[in-house]
C-alpha cells in the first residue's frame, strides 16, 4: 500500500510540475507565431492601407499582441507609425535608439531592411510581461517604405 501511494504521490508531482512548465512556456510567444504575426500584419497593411492598420496593429490587446509579442512599424527613416507594446513612441524618430548595451538597434535593423529581404535581428529590450530587460530575437520584414516586426524574448 505505501508503494501505491509513494507512485501516486510521484504522479500527482509530475504533473503539476509539467503543468507548470507547460504554462510558463505558453507565457511567452515562439519565433513561428512571431514570423506568422508579422507576416499577418503585412497582409492587413496590404488589405486596408497603412493609416487604418497601423492604428489596428497599435491596439493594446488587439489582435496584434499576443502575451510578450507584438508588431512594431518603422519607416525606413527611423519614425514609428506602430508599436504595439508602447505607444508613446508613435510618430517619433527612432534612428538612433541604443538597447542597454549601446547596440544602435534601430539603425541596424533599418539598414538590414533596405536590402529588402525578411531577416532576423537579436538585441535587448523591455519584456512588457516581465518588465525586465531582455534578450530579444526580431523577426522583421520589409515593405515598401516601411519595416514591420514581430519578436520573441529568449530564455
Amino acid at each position: 500500500m505505501t508503494r501505491l501511494v509513494t507512485g501516486f504521490a510521484a504522479v500527482l508531482i509530475g504533473i503539476a510540475v509539467g503543468g507548470s512548465v507547460t504554462n510558463a512556456a505558453d507565457e511567452h510567444a515562439t519565433k513561428e507565431q512571431a514570423v506568422a504575426m508579422v507576416k499577418k500584419a503585412v497582409a492587413f497593411i496590404k488589405d486596408n492601407g497603412g493609416e487604418k492598420a497601423y492604428a489596428e496593429i497599435s491596439k493594446k490587446g488587439g489582435p496584434f499582441t499576443d502575451r510578450d509579442l507584438y508588431i512594431t512599424i518603422y519607416r525606413l527613416d527611423g519614425h514609428v507609425f506602430a508599436h504595439g507594446a508602447n505607444d508613446k513612441l508613435i510618430g517619433t524618430d527612432q534612428s538612433q535608439a541604443k538597447d542597454t548595451d549601446g547596440k544602435p538597434f534601430v539603425a541596424e535593423r533599418l539598414e538590414l531592411a533596405k536590402k529588402g529581404q525578411p531577416f532576423w535581428q537579436e538585441y535587448r529590450y523591455m519584456n512588457p510581461v516581465s518588465h525586465t530587460v531582455e534578450p530579444k530575437e526580431m523577426y522583421c520584414e520589409p515593405l515598401n517604405d516601411v519595416v514591420v516586426c514581430g519578436g520573441v524574448y529568449k530564455f
